[in-house]
């Protein structure tokens, strides 16, 4: 029988990390409204959200309860990330679009493993059999892949207009 306190742990952590995901790709397209970065972001913002959904239903189904600490301060932390040094004062900069799609990126890996781990661990996936954890996997690796290709391209623009 797996532990279930690990479980709990580790969903609400998966779940705080959904919330800061949410609130990173938010930021970015506000920043990127009108790009074709950011028109990507909109479908991306919409699979995001509905993951999170989806792991909330996984959470039920297990009988998991969301931790009432988390998701605030997941929050926080995104907003704390906001400080980091970007090369400029104030403002958005070509750096900024590339670590919050490194962040992004980071963040779709993890829940690539949240999903294989709950197919892959038989106690789990038992009581998920409601649960399309195929879809999950697939759209996350479709995710990656292309948010990949999205940071590929804002890291050459940047750094090739910096000369560096």
């Amino acid at each position: 029988m797996p532990d279930g306190r690990l479980l709990v742990i580790y969903l609400n952590d998966h779940l705080a990390g959904a919330a800061l995901g949410t609130e990173l790709t938010k930021r970015s397209l506000r920043s990127n409204s009108g790009t074709a970065l950011g028109t990507f972001l909109e479908g991306f913002l919409a699979e995001v959200e509905e993951d999170r959904r989806s792991l909330e239903r996984v959470m039920g189904a297990l009988g998991v309860k969301k931790s009432p600490f988390k998701r605030p301060a997941a929050v926080v932390a995104e907003r704390l990330g906001r400080l980091k040094l970007n090369g400029q004062v104030r403002g958005y900069s070509p750096l900024s679009r590339v670590l919050e799609l490194e962040g992004l990126t980071m963040g779709v890996e993890a829940k690539l493993s949240l999903w294989q781990n709950l197919r892959d661990v038989p106690e789990v996936s038992a009581q998920l059999r409601g649960v399309d954890l195929e879809a999950l996997i697939e759209r996350a690796e479709r995710q990656r892949s292309n948010l990949e290709r999205e940071r590929l391209s804002a890291a050459r623009r940047a750094f090739a207009a910096s000369g560096s």
